[in-house]
């Protein structure tokens, strides 16, 4: 495919985004009618959609054609070598079209900030000063952090490794274990390093949530919304400790035990029913359901998929989650809260809720990450039984 033709590709899945399908359902959509777009060109096309989704509305909003031409003009690439009508591209701009692209946009802070109107006031409570911050850096892509399975080899053997494969890293400046990528990310899942279980991919908020929860040798720790078990695994590497992992749709676990004996470590898999009967555990992390709202640089389609009534049932799953996993908690041992959300009302909030149900348990510690150039936005608080 062209660059215009791809830039066409874009359009065509933007639009149908905008009539109401999900960002990975319009793409797949795409992928499979269009069998003569090689890997490059599949990645290309969701870069420039995703890349249009995180900065929706401070592009101007509307179709795709116009949210195409003012991301080129952003980026500046040649706008006219894109849009020429040549082949598959899109057609040339109109005079109409290049005397709109030449205005200033009249943008509200809300829509400068690439955020629905109904949450402006709801981040700003939450961030304060920091809220145009955080919105603002979410307008790029995130960079493509690695945890290195300290049982499978050392951060600069993992690093020497996927050189070899033209993977560049550098260290993070913050966590020993942890390497960010910066050239040929998606060469990651079929370099050697992963496939052998030296590396695992993790963004650098999560990685920071695992080594700031304290556990005593031999601990037993649940991960109770355990999804992929990205954390369990990281439990189980980074802690001589028994790792239990659950979620209450067990399919997203299926990876698991193949991801699992890659690490070299060792999880049991729990379903619903089986929690009791295993429990009490020292530790449970419930890595909860939320709005992800400190990682829509890799999902911006959830930015503008959310609702007010959407965040409202959130809250209450989270609130469920809560009353769940505290029962599960052995005397002495800790309930851990953690989103990779930064909206108060479900981080401080949600604890504040539960604490309030559950007087017999109160707040040991916390803490907020936003996102940055060195990770998401992440939420935790440890709880502790009085």
């Amino acid at each position: 495919m062209t660059p215009g033709a791809r830039v066409a590709a874009a359009i065509a899945v933007l639009d149908q985004i905008n009539d109401g399908a999900a960002a990975e359902q319009a793409l797949t959509a795409w992928a499979r009618g269009s069998r003569y777009a090689g890997s490059k060109d599949r990645a290309a096309v969701r870069d420039h959609v995703f890349d249009v989704l995180r900065a929706r509305r401070s592009l101007g909003g509307g179709k795709g054609r116009s949210l195409m031409q003012r991301l080129a003009k952003r980026e500046d690439w040649p706008i006219d070598d894109l849009f020429n009508g040549e082949g598959h591209a899109p057609a040339p701009l109109s005079d109409e079209e290049r005397a709109g692209l030449s205005a200033q946009l009249d943008l509200g802070q809300a829509a400068a900030c690439d955020l629905p109107d109904w949450l402006w006031p709801l981040w700003q409570d939450s961030l304060g000063q920091d809220a145009q911050a955080a919105a603002l850096i979410q307008q790029g892509r995130a960079d493509v952090f690695l945890r290195v399975n300290q049982r499978r080899g050392s951060t600069k053997d993992a690093a020497a490794l996927l050189a070899q494969d033209g993977i560049e890293t550098q260290p993070h400046p913050t966590l020993a274990t942890c390497l960010r990528v910066t050239h040929n990310p998606r060469r990651v899942k079929t370099s050697t390093a992963y496939l052998e279980g030296l590396v695992e991919l993790q963004d650098a908020a999560s990685q920071c949530a695992i080594t700031a929860v304290a556990a005593p040798i031999g601990a037993r720790i649940l991960d109770f919304c355990a999804g992929g078990g990205g954390k369990a695994l990281g439990f189980a590497d980074l802690r001589d400790a028994q790792v239990f992992a659950h979620d209450i749709d067990p399919a997203r676990m299926r990876d698991l035990p193949e991801r699992a004996a890659r690490a070299g470590v060792q999880i049991t898999a729990l379903a619903t029913n089986e929690l009791s009967q295993n429990a009490p555990f020292d530790l449970v992390f419930c890595d909860a359901p939320c709005s992800g709202a400190g990682t829509w640089r890799r999902t911006p389609d959830a930015k503008w998929r959310l609702t007010a009534e959407r965040l409202g049932a959130l809250m209450q799953s989270q609130d469920a989650v809560l009353d769940a996993a505290a029962p599960l908690v052995a005397v002495g041992g800790q309930l851990v809260y953690a989103t990779c959300s930064v909206l108060k009302d479900e981080n401080s909030g949600a604890i504040a809720r539960f604490l309030a149900r559950n007087t017999r348990w109160h707040m040991v510690s916390h803490f907020q990450l936003l996102p940055d150039t060195d990770g998401d936005g992440f939420y935790l608080g440890v709880l502790g039984q009085k």
